[in-house]
């Protein structure tokens, strides 16, 4: 038996079985020659399906791969997408309720000096109502002392008027000598009705000018009262406007963990900035006793310096965002697991990705004590602060500010890159205290509501 007779036995047996399935079929072609057709046999039928049936499973499969990763992809872009409009629409709302908090800021500040413009109005306008009621008072006492005289002068007139009558009836001299007498008389008594009117004319003045004088007395005292009252709205105003300008500054020193006292204190040793702390108000150089809208003018200065100190605090330290653009954090301060070497080591800042040459900015002022490249920080700014604190910006792809160069809160200080110890464009950001790190985001967090 040879091995084709053992196929075909083979063959024949298949299709005896699967003809229950598939029956024999045949197909009948008709062309000009004749009939013609062709056997379907059922392993022949069963190939052909089998075919069809992996063709079309596969195109099936195929095609559900496709679809799935199509879907899986389109959900992956949509929440991307999601996810970038909620982030640039937080940053958005972020940086609105930054521009509003410093335009309530600059509306405090501009309030503050029309405010100091008032106070150094008022304190003119009782400068001079002080001189003129002295110099009224000081007239009142001359018209005082003139009508006295006056006064004076005519009662010794009348006496001498009376002592003269008396001596000219009690005369028993010649009759010549009384007329001459009596002519003498008259002419002394028309020198003293002369006196004696000119003295009440002067009295008459001198009343007048007294009444005169009280009334504008009463103008002044209504003018000091009308001016009390609208110092006492100033001060409310001013005193309101420093309490609510406090209030964030010291919510930030606290939620960042600083004492707002030692803050305070450390400003005023180490300031030597134009200007110097504000002075106190001196409304009198008699040696007088001050009064008590001194001494709440005073208390209202030396709120404004405290104020002015706070606020001189929080422009140095470290508390706004070296970034502007769309970011995200790669990596937060604290230990992790080292992205070349592996192992846990303490990661000093925190990392924000974003795009190539996104702009750097200063987070407060101070003065740039290192620009240059250094190892593991590629191209770095390091910025010196006020009380100790230091910034380091890393990974820079450009650097726009020299060693010595003082800088101010939000100054371009360089471009975002990749240099250094870096798998990917990032800001490396650091905040140190005595050469210690500490989280940045404690600073930035703390912030946020301010600048």
């Amino acid at each position: 038996m040879g091995h084709s007779d053992v196929k075909t036995r083979l063959t024949n047996r298949l299709n005896t079985v699967l003809e229950r399935y598939l029956p024999e079929q045949r197909l009948f072609l008709k062309s000009d020659q004749g009939m013609r057709y062709v056997r379907l046999r059922p392993a022949t039928q069963a190939v052909m399906l089998t075919g069809c049936s992996l063709v079309v499973g596969w195109t099936v499969i195929v095609t559900s791969i496709f679809l799935i990763d199509s879907i899986s992809a389109g959900s992956v872009r949509d929440q991307a997408e999601r996810a970038q409009i909620a982030y640039e629409s937080r940053l958005n709302a972020i940086s609105q309720e930054r521009d509003a908090r410093a335009s309530e800021a600059q509306a405090s500040q501009e309030r503050f000096s029309v405010a100091m413009d008032e106070v150094s109005a008022m304190q003119s306008r009782l400068l001079a109502s002080e001189e003129r009621r002295r110099e009224l008072e000081t007239a009142v006492e001359v018209i005082q002392t003139t009508l006295r005289r006056v006064m004076g002068e005519r009662d010794t007139a009348r006496e001498q008027m009376a002592a003269l009558q008396a001596e000219i009836e009690n005369d028993d001299s010649p009759v010549q000598t009384a007329a001459a007498r009596a002519q003498e008389m008259e002419r002394t008594v028309d020198y003293l009705s002369m006196a004696l009117r000119r003295a009440a004319d002067e009295r008459d003045d001198a009343v007048a000018t007294a009444r005169n004088a009280e009334d504008e007395v009463g103008d002044l005292e209504f003018t000091q009262a009308l001016a009390d009252e609208r110092n006492e709205r100033i001060f409310a105003q001013i005193e309101d406007a420093v309490e609510m300008s406090m209030a964030p500054l010291d919510t930030m020193f606290q939620d960042a963990g600083l004492s707002t006292d030692d803050l305070v204190n450390q400003m005023r040793a180490s300031y030597n900035g134009q200007g110097g702390p504000l002075m106190p108000i001196t409304m009198s150089s008699s040696g007088e006793e001050p009064d008590p809208e001194e001494i709440r003018a005073n208390e209202v200065l030396a709120q404004l310096d405290l104020l002015n100190l706070r606020r001189m605090a929080a422009e140095n330290l470290p508390f706004s965002m070296p970034l502007r653009t769309s970011y995200r954090i790669s990596s937060t301060f604290g230990y992790r697991s080292d992205p070349f070497n592996g192992g846990r080591r303490l990661h000093s800042g925190v990392d924000m990705a974003g795009a190539h040459g996104s702009p750097i900015y200063a987070t407060g002022d101070g003065v740039v004590s290192f620009a240059g490249r250094q190892s593991g920080y590629g191209n770095v700014v390091v910025l010196r602060h006020a009380m100790g604190f230091e910034t380091r910006y890393a990974h820079m792809s450009r650097i726009r500010v020299q060693e010595g160069q003082r800088v101010s809160r939000g100054d371009r200080i360089g471009d975002m890159g990749s240099t250094g110890r870096s798998t990917g464009p990032h800001l490396h950001y650091e905040v140190r205290t005595g050469g210690t790190p500490r989280n940045p985001m404690t600073y930035i967090t703390a912030g946020r509501n301010v600048f």
